[in-house]
């Protein structure tokens, strides 16, 4: 259902959700006190998340530029959205090609009433919203047809939502099914959390036990998501080594991500 339902949403403030989480951790206002109790257990126990948070932040801007500056992209279709915040996709899009049109999905309620601070747009593109879960992908693709037109390139950006479906071989239908549907010429961009730091691998569970699951994958089950597309240099790599703006090359951090051209 694309946004502009003008119901109000139902919020449950009382159990944690990973865009609030997230929200928190970069710093914003956007998050109950639930969020904030499970988002400071995390911290405690990995205080490497808020880096983490800030990295696949900076790794959005870097490959939307990408997308839009190099590889000549003027689709962009992003799943698991989260609440705004600086650097969102059709921002950096737009800023490249005024003419590029981008659809948001999520399906968290919070992320519904902030949403039409995502649906600005340049009078050249488009921006549109809508609320359907990642596991229902023919929805996202049936609802995201009236924006975009799948005969022409689209960038797939799966940032910081595969590790919501804890069922790998279900998170990887999920990518075939969506990836199936764009065109050659497509691209397909992924991050998310790996299971390579024990500290990591403890917050997730604590993530869990609050009521907000996440499932680790290693670089390598990470990968997998890119199987038949022809994955770019450098690779899947940990996030803020993919691409990095010039200076000191920043440490490895326990998520990671790629981007992958479908031929």
């Amino acid at each position: 259902m694309s946004l502009v339902d003008e119901r109000a949403p139902k919020i449950d403030s009382t159990v944690p959700h990973s865009a609030r989480v997230w929200n928190y951790w970069l710093g914003g206002k956007d998050n109950y006190a639930a969020d904030r109790a499970v988002g400071e257990q995390v911290r405690e126990l990995y205080p490497e998340i808020v880096d983490i948070a800030l990295a696949s932040r900076a790794f959005l801007v870097r490959s939307v530029r990408f997308l839009a500056a190099e590889a000549g992209v003027r689709q962009f279709l992003d799943i698991g959205t989260g609440l705004p915040t600086a650097g969102n996709t059709h921002e950096v899009a737009q800023e490249v090609a005024p003419d590029a049109r981008i659809v948001y999905v999520d399906n968290d309620p919070l992320v519904l009433v902030h949403a039409r601070a995502l649906l600005t747009s340049t009078d050249l593109g488009a921006t549109d919203y809508v609320d359907a879960d990642v596991r229902d992908p023919d929805t996202i693709l049936a609802e995201a047809a009236h924006t975009l037109d799948f005969t022409r390139p689209v960038a797939l950006m799966m940032l910081g939502i595969l590790g919501n479906v804890l069922d790998t071989g279900e998170a990887q239908a999920i990518v075939r099914r969506l990836v199936g549907a764009l065109p050659p010429g497509s691209y397909l961009v992924v991050n998310d959390g790996t299971d390579t730091v024990e500290a990591g691998v403890e917050s997730a569970q604590v993530r869990g036990d609050a009521g907000d699951p996440y499932c680790l994958r290693s670089p390598e089950m990470i990968a997998r998501f890119f199987d038949g597309l022809d994955l770019l240099e450098p690779g899947v790599v940990s996030t803020p080594h993919w691409r990095p703006d010039p200076g000191p090359l920043p440490p490895e951090l326990g998520v990671a991500c790629g981007v992958a051209r479908k031929p």
